[in-house]
């Protein structure tokens, strides 16, 4: 009984004694646990509602797109030989040219994008097309269902109209759903999918745009999709077009919102690291205070267990109330950081996993506090009760104070002297000023580079391409060869044209390590007009080489200079293996090489070049001059294909700038307000010496702007190594280990600094205002 008042009294006088600290502690462990169950929140939300949207669509095993004609009954008579088939569907696509489509009330088409609009009708097996409430897509004559993609980057509403038009006809349509496609979801896939009525893609199949088939599979049993993939490569079914499988779409589905909630749970740990470091200065300096009344307890006999029992238990009750409030608000935090999840891919219904693994990953948090406060109350262990009551303090001083005397200096102003002088003394009680300074920085240049990165245009280096002004893509038509032929001729009469590399994207078979014959996207063509950058090796030059994605080259176990055997009409082609290189399209898995190309099995045609002439300008008569061809610059290729990701990556760096300046602003206030405490008689004796406010104040500033630019430098040393190298290991994943950042020297190397420099200097100057009240005769009095 005696312990227990003993102890409430020493947690009532000790939160008394540091009220702000406490509470600052307390708002770091709730901010990390909060944040840390909003990132593992976001982790099972997408992973139950991708489960649930795939069975909600019964979405295909397996899906080969086709470009030309084919005879369903060979499809048919395959689907009955092979009994891994569950169901077969053959789904036709009507893809319209942008200039041929107008949004609301324009009066002009849409801009030619990396999109490609092909117009459905609802599917009568499998992957079906649903609405925002999950519930399949039902359209009316005249009506459409729009792409989520095309809701959120047009704004467009309910009740719009979309216009399709060309010399021959008008057909209105009026919005009345938004697409949920399960195959087409993400803007790393470049083709969107509308819904219309069956009466009208009939009257839009007799009139516009080019059909293309959507050759879609379900089997029995879903382990078997590999198995089943390489059985239709091997046969002579429709293959002039990507194929994509089960467990690539999910991938691409995951890969934006997987990536921001790892980015979120990362700013936690960062967080927890600040509450960490605040709470081993907490307790040293209560182990400091309370020096001599720990004697006194261990002199008349309190066990040393349970001295420690009374100071862990006060961190063990803020822990807790921090982790459970922390708990609490990230059920409001989630909804702002999942808002783009829920309108992509929807909610799945809740159970006790949604409720629970958040719990434990905010519960985390309190263990990792708990046992970083048993750690550093072993400094119990090193006090004896005489010596205790003898000093009435750790005994621990500065040593070093004979250094950098006064009458030495002739270089800097006194104050500024005075400043870096004691900072040298003390290093070890600013270290706490000095982490958390190099905390901050982490936190806001991590998020800022890795944006930056996604919107720059050297980012193509880890899309498989060369870095090029203008993009020119051509889709898969019965006359592509001719119309290939016919704009690389174009352009290899146009003065403006600097060079120019085509490009031909086709399916090869490739043997495995067990000998099994695998597909492989091999783009063929010259690639040292236009090089990649490599991860290792070279780009191949002779028909005989190839260079690997990684995630090819991590499949198939294979470096550079060995071989790998390509099924080539028929017949196995010994490669070897000049490079390997980064590449996060096509789920990670492609190849190049110079060695002639598969029309029969061509996906894609590209042409990359350079114009000494205004990009625009050429956009636009390439546009025209060789419709229906998209037409892009690298910027506005990777602005479509990154949308999603690129707004959600910057809602999440001005949450973690917001972040990092509040702890600054904090943690500055609170460490100056101690270190004023400690250090009131010297000030009082400088102000005795004639010294006046603002040159105590000037030596004060000093101090913290040594000590930020200090955590500045590191940290942003570490922003550029630990932090690439951090997401480098999770864009590993999808084909990009080894990420290098593209920085912004403007937001990263000068607005980030000056600004974290101007919120410390302006805390420092309104933290040490109630040093006016200090003087002598305070200090002689007491």
């Amino acid at each position: 009984m005696l312990r227990n008042m003993l102890r409430l009294k020493m947690l009532k006088k000790d939160f008394l004694r540091k009220k702000i600290i406490t509470v600052a502690v307390f708002i770091f462990i709730m901010l990390s646990a909060a944040l840390m169950a909003s990132g593992a929140n976001m982790f099972i939300e997408l992973s139950n509602s991708l489960t649930h949207l795939f069975e909600k669509s019964n979405a295909a095993h397996f899906v080969q797109y086709h470009a030309g004609e084919f005879e369903q009954a060979d499809i048919d008579e395959w689907v009955l030989g092979n009994e891994l088939i569950k169901g077969q569907q053959t789904a036709v696509s009507i893809n319209i040219h942008e200039s041929n489509v107008y949004f609301k009330d324009s009066p002009t088409p849409e801009e030619a994008g990396v999109m490609e609009m092909g117009f459905v009708k609802q599917n009568d097996s499998f992957d079906f097309l649903l609405d925002l409430q999950n519930q399949l897509i039902e359209v009316a004559d005249g009506q459409i269902g729009v792409p989520i993609y095309y809701m959120q980057n047009r704004e467009m509403q309910i009740g719009d109209t979309v216009r399709i038009q060309n010399d021959q006809m008008q057909l209105e349509f009026t919005v009345v759903s938004f697409v949920r496609d399960v195959q087409m979801n993400p803007s790393i896939i470049s083709s969107k999918r509308f819904v219309v009525s069956d009466h009208d893609f009939e009257a839009l199949k007799e009139n516009f745009g080019v059909i293309e088939y959507q050759i879609g599979f379900q089997l029995n049993d879903l382990s078997q999709l590999t198995e089943f993939g390489s059985a239709y490569k091997l046969s002579s079914l429709p293959q002039k077009g990507p194929p994509i499988d089960y467990d690539l779409l999910k991938t691409l589905n995951a890969l934006t919102d997987g990536l921001i909630a790892a980015v979120i749970i990362f700013i936690s740990l960062l967080l927890n690291v600040v509450a960490l470091l605040c709470l081993r200065f907490t307790i040293l300096a209560t182990i400091e205070e309370d020096y001599k009344e720990i004697g006194v307890m261990k002199a008349i006999g309190i066990p040393q267990p349970d001295i420690k029992k009374i100071y862990l238990s006060k961190y063990v009750v803020m822990a807790a109330g921090a982790v459970a409030t922390g708990y609490i608000l990230s059920l409001f935090l989630s909804k702002l950081f999942s808002a783009n999840m829920m309108l992509y891919i929807g909610s799945a219904p809740k159970n006790s996993v949604h409720l629970i693994a958040p719990f434990l990953a905010a519960s985390l948090i309190f263990f990792i506090v708990l046992f970083y406060c048993l750690l550093t109350l072993r400094r119990f262990d090193r006090i004896t009760a005489v010596q205790a009551l003898r000093l009435g303090n750790t005994g621990e001083t500065y040593s070093g104070k004979s250094l950098f005397p006064l009458h030495k200096n002739d270089r800097f102003n006194v104050n500024i002297f005075l400043g870096l002088r004691d900072v040298f003394l003390r290093f070890r009680l600013y270290t706490l000023l000095f982490f958390v300074f190099l905390v901050c920085t982490f936190i806001i240049i991590v998020p800022l580079n890795l944006l930056n990165t996604l919107q720059s245009p050297e980012f193509v280096a880890y899309m498989g391409l060369g870095s090029s002004d203008i993009l020119i893509d051509l889709r898969q038509t019965d006359d592509i060869i001719e119309r290939f032929d016919n704009v690389s001729t174009y352009l290899a009469n146009d003065a403006d044209v600097e060079r120019f590399s085509p490009l031909i994207t086709s399916k090869f078979q490739v043997l495995n390590a067990d000998g099994y014959a695998e597909s492989l996207s091999v783009e063929t063509g010259d690639f040292t007009t236009f090089p990649l950058e490599y991860l290792e090796g070279a780009a191949p030059v002779k028909e005989n080489e190839i260079a690997l994605s990684y995630l090819s080259a991590d499949e198939l176990d294979k470096s550079v200079g060995q071989n790998i055997q390509l099924i080539v009409g028929g017949q196995i082609k010994e490669m070897v293996v000049t490079g390997i290189y980064q590449d996060i399209t096509d789920g990670g898995r492609t190849a190049k090489s110079p060695m002639p190309p598969d029309h029969e099995t061509a996906a894609w045609y590209r042409i990359s070049l350079d114009v000494g002439s205004d990009t625009d300008e050429k956009i636009e008569e390439y546009a025209a001059a060789f419709f229906p061809a998209k037409i892009t610059n690298i910027e506005g290729y990777l602005d479509q294909t990154f949308a999603g990701t690129t707004d959600q990556l910057k809602l999440l760096t001005i949450v973690a700038i917001a972040v990092a300046v509040v702890v600054a602003i904090l943690i500055t206030s609170l460490f100056l307000k101690m270190l004023i405490a400690k250090d009131m008689s010297q000030i009082a004796i400088m102000k005795g010496l004639g010294f006046s406010l603002q040159n105590i104040q000037l030596q004060y500033v000093t101090r913290a702007l040594l000590i930020l630019n200090s955590g500045i430098i590191l940290g942003t040393i570490f922003s550029n190594t630990l932090g690439q190298n951090l997401i480098g290991a999770v864009l590993s994943i999808v084909g990009a280990p080894n990420i290098e950042f593209i920085i912004n020297p403007f937001h990263a190397y000068i607005l980030s600094p000056i600004a974290l420099m101007l919120v410390v200097t302006l805390t420092t100057w309104l933290s040490i205002v109630s040093m006016k009240d200090f003087n002598i005769s305070d200090m002689t009095s007491e």
